[in-house]
């Protein structure tokens, strides 16, 4: 039985992505709002996506910003890894199962309903190419 579990163990550390990563969750940005900054840095190297992303006027520019510069961080602090020879080699959207609901009232007694979505973001980075 040990040596089952052993086995299941190494197996499971081999498999194991260990490139660097950085994730927020429940960030208070519509998918659909931080999809498309999201698309414009994947795939780009570590300076490229920051210069993009410091000059997009989007709230989720600012977020997504952060998270490369963390996931940087990370790279450099745990894995050793220089900064400027990364790129962003995995970044999704997903949608966070909370949802904020409100009511704006209209007339007539009526009222609309607000959903304020929330994402979770990852980014992961991948050392570039040939170096």
């Amino acid at each position: 039985m040990a040596k089952r579990i052993r086995e299941k163990t190494a197996k499971i550390l081999a498999e194991k992505d260990n490139r660097p990563f950085a994730k927020v969750t429940h960030v208070r940005v519509s998918p659909t709002k931080a999809l498309p900054v999201v698309n414009l840095v994947r795939g780009k190297s570590y300076d490229e996506a920051i210069a993009i992303l410091e000059n997009l006027p989007n709230d989720a520019a600012s977020i997504v910003l952060k998270l490369i510069n963390s996931a940087a961080s990370n790279a450099e602090h745990n894995k050793g890894l220089n900064r400027h020879d990364l790129y962003v080699a995995e970044i999704f959207v997903d949608n966070a199962p909370f949802t904020e609901n409100r009511y704006w009232f209209k007339g007539r007694g009526r009222g609309s309903r607000i959903a304020s979505r929330r994402s979770h973001i990852t980014v992961k980075l991948d050392m570039a190419k040939g170096v």
